[in-house]
């Protein structure tokens, strides 16, 4: 463990003989995996730099899982555990911590390589939301504002555009010109959320295959990471796994040749999402869900460059012009799914 904080929460669960090992897999949270007497357990501390009310996180889990333990007994939810005083969010020294019963026989995957992954992990996400379409979403706390709030991205864009760094301005140049001529899909997003049959629900909006468990056979269990959900639209989790799953390589992969569509991935998230969700979605929303694909990909183009424009302040950069090359990536990776959908 980090600390002796670590050491005291770890107490306050009334574990004994206890094997601790880091998990370094995620990107925000600090992760351990806790072998006890009393079994084994994930424990987290929060990164409050991002989710900088751990709290509403927290309540947000808890109502639903009481709603589930109702509605849908059966539904397998990873809701936080309780420690010895009844408590599922520990603050203990300026941080926030909680646990989750580890998840026997179960497995991540960190690339999609074979379409039915896409096809179940497509399936789980729109179970989620399946399950919760009886759950009054405006009682959620939003725990990350305007996260997929597309006319807000386009507009810090432009902003940047206006007040950029001259030097990089000039190396984006190209990319922030096709970037800003698809600004239809802006006002495109604009009348979607805006249309009456396009509601909020319950929303995990994080769908990459890593938040999927799956079992030693292969199948889906259940989905993980749930600290973004939030209410939402369906264009957020559909469009997420476009993004992530059609292409062979990711938003990293500088050499753009080696960016395609992968047609049976693209059919198994449309049969594994749609399918699940028939009779929980409007017609509008099926019309509409090649959009989703548009908005996620074209809002991390413009997140990307936004972020190169301004120096790099919130993604950061492993090399020089990270953020440029990522920005061409998803640019690349929208021409090439527009040109699936037609």
């Amino acid at each position: 463990m980090e600390n002796a904080a670590c050491k005291d929460v770890i107490a306050s669960y009334g574990w004994t003989n206890t094997t601790v090992n880091t998990i370094t897999s995620g990107l925000i949270n600090h992760t351990w995996k806790v072998h006890t007497d009393s079994g084994d357990f994930i424990l987290q501390r929060i990164n409050t730099d991002v989710f900088t009310h751990p709290e509403q996180i927290d309540e947000n889990m808890t109502r639903i899982a009481s709603w589930l333990a109702v509605h849908a007994p059966g539904y397998r939810f990873t809701a936080p555990v309780k420690n010895k005083a009844g408590i599922s969010l520990i603050q203990l020294e300026g941080a926030a911590y909680r646990a989750f019963e580890f998840q026997q026989n179960t497995h991540t995957i960190a690339v999609v390589t074979h379409a039915e992954e896409a096809f179940e992990a497509a399936k789980q996400f729109a179970l989620f939301t399946q399950q919760l379409a009886g759950f009054p979403a405006a009682q959620l706390h939003i725990t990350l504002p305007d996260f997929h709030n597309l006319a807000l991205r386009f507009q810090q864009f432009e902003t940047a555009l206006r007040n950029n760094n001259e030097e990089r301005f000039v190396k984006a140049a190209a990319t922030a010109y096709t970037l800003h001529q698809l600004k239809e899909i802006v006002a495109r997003y604009n009348r979607y959320i805006g249309h009456p049959e396009a509601r909020q629900r319950v929303m995990h909006h994080d769908t990459k295959i890593s938040n999927v468990l799956f079992n030693e056979a292969g199948r889906s269990v259940c989905v993980i990471d749930l600290d973004t959900v939030m209410p939402g639209h369906l264009f957020s989790d559909a469009g997420d796994m476009f993004r992530t799953y059609l292409p062979p390589v990711s938003e990293e992969e500088a050499d753009l040749d080696k960016l395609y569509i992968r047609n049976n991935v693209f059919e198994a998230i449309e049969t594994g999402y749609l399918g699940t969700l028939k009779y929980n979605i409007s017609s509008f929303e099926t019309a509409h869900f090649y959009l989703s694909g548009e908005i996620m990909i074209y809002m991390q183009a413009l997140r990307f460059l936004t972020d190169y424009l301004e120096d790099d302040r919130y993604y950061g950069k492993k090399y020089p012009d990270q953020n440029l090359v990522r920005a061409k990536n998803q640019l690349r990776l929208l021409e090439l799914y527009q040109e699936a959908i037609g």
